[in-house]
């Protein structure tokens, strides 16, 4: 029998995944993360998960990874607000923290796959497109080690998001008392909004001037950190007769930049790289292909080069995406992610 690695939440998804797993001859292994310090939280999840592992038979175990998702991201996630940027820390997390913390604990436990309660799939040794579109997490996933990804399960990846609580309440009486979970959240750590995070470590109440894209000083702001890039909301302008939006941030300065719509536009996109394998560039001097810059935004047709440039004495490849139509707020930090069809080929953070 294969044994499989499953990361639970405590949450109907992953209950049903574990359930979906041994129905289909898998002995599952259930693995709980604590990576935040909201300690009611865990609290909540963790006795979902034993009531969960008890009716199934499965066991489980509870890891302590706080330390390592703080330095990894939490910190991260923090600082790149204070840079002006808009970071996307999942992306981030699933490589470096649940994935590298799964892989690790499958070696010692001898289990031949590691599953999840993703909506994504593998295809052709590659992370692929859930089939709900609504709910597809492949952008998120674009950093996995490509040796990882023969070994992972993704069992809701070909169902919809919408039919998974009605099937699995009528499958597993049992879970009835869960209809009331709260779906999860899109940043674990944060209860509302991004600012409450910051401000334990920043003053983000710190007024500045808002700019015109010709430098001149037309209004007023509530502290850089509360913008990102695209937003309309939130700033004074003296005199405006159009909706604007902010275009810049400038973090030594506390000031913005706004503009009108189809002044966020932008053809070109830059990336550190992260994932894309080199050799997917062999004898191309670029790569025709779809391209995503943020999670919620629509694939567009792209012409992507790797690029190797100098930055402060060191050699880092970049990804430089020429889009077929404009994209809008393109925002430093957050990923760009290259697709083939529905096959993700990796991606890097923008700059």
């Amino acid at each position: 029998m294969k044994k499989v690695l499953l990361l639970m939440s405590g949450g109907v998804d992953s209950s049903y995944c574990a359930y979906l797993l041994q129905k289909q001859g898998y002995l599952v292994y259930g693995v709980y993360l604590k990576l935040h310090d909201k300690e009611t939280k865990h609290q909540y999840y963790e006795a979902n998960i034993k009531r969960c592992a008890e009716v199934l038979g499965i066991d489980y175990a509870i890891i302590d990874e706080r330390e390592l998702f703080k330095k990894s991201v939490y910190d991260y996630f923090v600082e790149s607000y204070a840079k002006g940027q808009t970071p996307n820390p999942c992306a981030l997390c699933n490589p470096l923290v649940k994935f590298g913390i799964a892989f690790r604990l499958a070696e010692q436990l001898g289990c031949d796959y590691v599953a999840t309660g993703h909506y994504a799939q593998v295809k052709e040794g590659k992370i692929a497109q859930g089939i709900d579109a609504t709910k597809d997490q492949s952008y998120f996933l674009f950093g996995l080690k490509r040796e990882w990804i023969p070994r992972i399960l993704f069992p809701l990846g070909n169902k919809r998001k919408q039919e998974i609580k009605p099937i699995a309440l009528k499958e597993l009486p049992w879970l009835g008392t869960l209809e009331s979970y709260k779906d999860s959240q899109e940043i674990c750590f944060v209860e509302n909004t991004y600012i409450d995070i910051l401000q334990k470590h920043y003053n983000v109440e710190s007024p500045g001037i808002v700019l015109d894209t010709q430098g001149r000083e037309i209004g007023t702001h509530k502290g850089y950190m509360q913008y990102t890039i695209g937003k309309r909301k939130g700033f004074t302008i003296k005199g405006a007769l159009n909706p604007h939006y902010v275009l810049k941030i400038n973090p030594q300065e506390n000031t913005i930049v706004v503009g009108e719509k189809d002044e966020l536009a932008t053809y070109q996109v830059r990336a550190i790289n992260f994932s894309v394998p080199k050799e997917i560039f062999a004898e191309k001097q670029a790569l025709e292909c779809e391209v995503k810059i943020r999670y919620k935004s629509q694939k567009t047709k792209a012409r992507v080069q790797l690029m190797q440039e100098d930055s402060q004495g060191k050699k880092q490849e970049i990804l430089l995406a020429n889009l077929q139509e404009p994209a809008f707020g393109v925002a430093s930090g957050q990923a760009l992610v290259l697709y083939e069809d529905d096959k993700v080929l990796g991606g890097g953070f923008i700059v």
